[in-house]
């Protein structure tokens, strides 16, 4: 009664209302940005089970915004990391662990024991898999994505609604779009987005206020703006979807055998001994860096200049952002070609490492 005083004394929560938080079973997908806040806030409303997933392990570069780790946690499992502080924080409640990768062989049989999915993911493939997965087990999925000052919330396969596909049918290809290692993103901004995804689940749970189905919020943290864009169920996505139910356990993300595309700081290439530069921007936009050891070749004519690649080096890509360079490398890849990396910053360190006055070879 006590710890949950200010709920109860709630009108429209009261003792029953807490007892259903009690009663309720969540995963979330992810103890990253999103997901410290979201665990934080549903383990301190006192939701009876709350379930962990995450294979990855705490960097400092992740304190910036993951809330829930710290110094004595760096190179700790997120999953079990988080479960020893939020156990702290609630030792009155189930929280269960899994320190390991989300795959189609996993995701069914760990969705089944939970009623409602939250996606704390950070790439396509795993969001992808969370959505179809979801769908298949009939559990509401609480959806969040942000990007750079920006963020986007909503709800489900809630009662026969729109799914994550229902708004993007297709996926996009690997590296098209950066991530938050690559192009940074605000550090409160997932504490913000996270807090409103916790706020959806609540509202499931107790069955009280509008649940943001049919419609996606945008949230701008630069000036406070507020957007909703209203998103119809479609019945062929869906259908899409449940189609692979038989066999989708045997569905493996990883079948194409593929190399990850290795991203590196331009001080990492620099201390490489044996590097080809390349630079894939489409030079009619951008200008050249004329430099002798600079190879000229925009991305659309990558393939049919493959002749130039010296496989006695290794290939470092850069262009802008770090998109048309992930690509390039792929595309080596794609040909068997597996010494392409892609420069994290982009052109523009590179201009000022060959412009440099002390630059002697």
């Amino acid at each position: 009664m006590n710890r949950y005083s200010r709920h109860i004394i709630l009108s429209e929560i009261g003792q029953e209302g807490q007892d259903r938080l009690s009663k309720s079973k969540v995963l979330v997908v992810g103890a990253g940005g999103l997901g410290c806040p979201v665990l934080q806030y549903l383990t301190a409303a006192g939701i009876g089970k709350i379930g962990i997933i995450d294979f990855d392990t705490v960097s400092e570069s992740n304190l910036q915004r993951q809330i829930l780790f710290g110094a004595s946690t760096l190179g700790i499992n997120k999953a079990i990391a988080a479960k020893a502080r939020l156990e702290d924080l609630n030792n009155t409640i189930l929280i269960k662990a899994y320190p390991e990768k989300l795959t189609h062989k996993n995701a069914l049989s760990i969705f089944q024991d939970y009623d409602i999915i939250i996606d704390g993911t950070d790439n396509f493939s795993t969001r992808y898999l969370v959505n179809d997965a979801s769908i298949i087990t009939n559990k509401p999925l609480v959806y969040a994505g942000i990007y750079k000052f920006e963020g986007q919330v909503s709800v489900f396969n809630y009662k026969k609604g729109p799914s994550y596909r229902c708004l993007f049918p297709k996926e996009p290809e690997n590296g098209s779009i950066p991530n938050c290692s690559e192009i940074g993103v605000l550090g409160v901004l997932p504490g913000i987005i996270g807090t409103l995804q916790a706020n959806e689940v609540i509202k499931l749970i107790l069955g009280i206020g509008e649940v943001l189905s049919g419609k996606v919020l945008y949230y701008n943290s630069l000036n406070h703006q507020i957007n909703f864009i209203k998103l119809n169920r479609s019945e062929k996505e869906i259908q899409k979807v449940m189609e692979t139910k038989t066999f989708f356990k045997t569905l493996d993300e990883e079948s194409i055998c593929e190399m990850p595309i290795q991203v590196i700081s331009i001080q990492d290439a620099i201390n490489k001994k044996n590097v080809q530069w390349i630079d894939v921007r489409d030079q009619n936009i951008n200008p050249e860096i004329n430099h002798s050891e600079v190879l000229q070749i925009p991305l659309n004519n990558l393939e049919q200049h493959l002749n130039k690649i010296d496989l006695n080096k290794e290939q470092v890509f850069f262009c802008k952002a770090g998109i048309k360079s992930k690509k390039a490398a792929s595309i080596l890849q794609s040909h068997q070609i597996h010494t392409g990396s892609s420069l994290k910053n982009g052109a523009f360190e590179v201009l000022e490492y060959f412009n440099n006055k002390n630059y002697d070879r």
